[in-house]
């Protein structure tokens, strides 16, 4: 069984801080998004609102990676690195993902935001992403299992007609950006780790609006759709708590260019 860390009292109001903070961070990016700004643009305004907050961006340097948030745009699975010559346009999609560093604990959040007005595809990979994650989240007490976790998702991406990437999964974190348990998108109900108060971990589904398999780019991070359809995601960090659990980087409002913007119609 992995080692899988049960977080004291202590350990959650740190996460609940910097949860906190990386929410804060990605309404701010929601605020911002707009055509005709860059993917650097974005780094740039991750980085200076994180600095302001007295916290550092978990991604810059970590294995190599060259910036301070993923930026993935329409075929971009995940890991799209920032860019200055990569300017976004009215129908893109983009998944931010933020990551902040604070008082030795990470928290990890993402959202995928339209850039003006979305194509069918693009509203539905986004919209089935969004709500794989609530799924995928009211299935999380004490005593589930991971492999409902990534039934959940899987039943109800693959019956919208969509599917779920395989090559990444959630991930436990707190003193760790990555650590036990693995969380897969995937599953079968009544299968994997059982949960316990404590665990704390992020689930992010990944969903394609083809095939589910990925190419990685020769920059050894950025990871596109095999056969070129769009991609989505959506992300929070969780705790198990025993009836249930609580979202750590949980927002206040909706998210400005995404939440809200568009509802799924099956």
């Amino acid at each position: 069984m992995a080692n899988v860390i049960i977080a004291s009292p202590a350990d959650i109001e740190a996460m609940r801080i910097v949860g906190r903070m990386a929410s804060e961070t990605l309404e701010l990016v929601g605020d911002s998004i707009r055509a005709g700004m860059s993917t650097e643009d974005i780094d740039r305004l991750v980085v200076e609102d994180t600095k302001r907050r007295g916290a550092k961006c978990s991604p810059l340097n970590y294995h190599g990676f060259p910036k301070s948030v993923c930026t993935s745009v329409n075929n971009v699975v995940c890991h799209g690195i920032p860019n200055p010559k990569h300017v976004l346009k009215d129908g893109d999609i983009i998944n931010v993902d933020v990551t902040t560093l604070f008082g030795g604990y990470h928290g990890d959040t993402s959202a995928t935001f339209y850039v003006g007005t979305p194509s069918p595809e693009a509203r539905l990979v986004t919209e089935v992403s969004r709500r794989s994650l609530d799924l995928a989240i009211a299935e999380v007490r004490e005593g589930a299992r991971l492999g409902d976790i990534g039934a959940a998702i899987q039943e109800f991406a693959e019956a919208s007609g969509t599917s779920v990437v395989r090559a990444f999964v959630g991930h436990g974190i707190g003193r760790k950006f990555h650590d036990e348990p693995k969380v897969s998108h995937v599953g079968k109900r009544g299968t994997g780790l059982r949960l316990r108060a404590g665990m704390i971990f992020t689930i992010e589904p990944m969903i394609n609006g083809g095939h589910w398999d990925v190419d990685i780019l020769d920059d050894d991070w950025t990871a596109i759709t095999k056969d070129g359809s769009l991609s989505a995601q959506f992300e929070h960090t969780i705790v198990v708590t025993k009836d249930g659990c609580e979202i750590l980087t949980a927002r206040k409002a909706p998210l400005k260019n995404s939440e809200g913007v568009a509802s799924l119609t099956m």
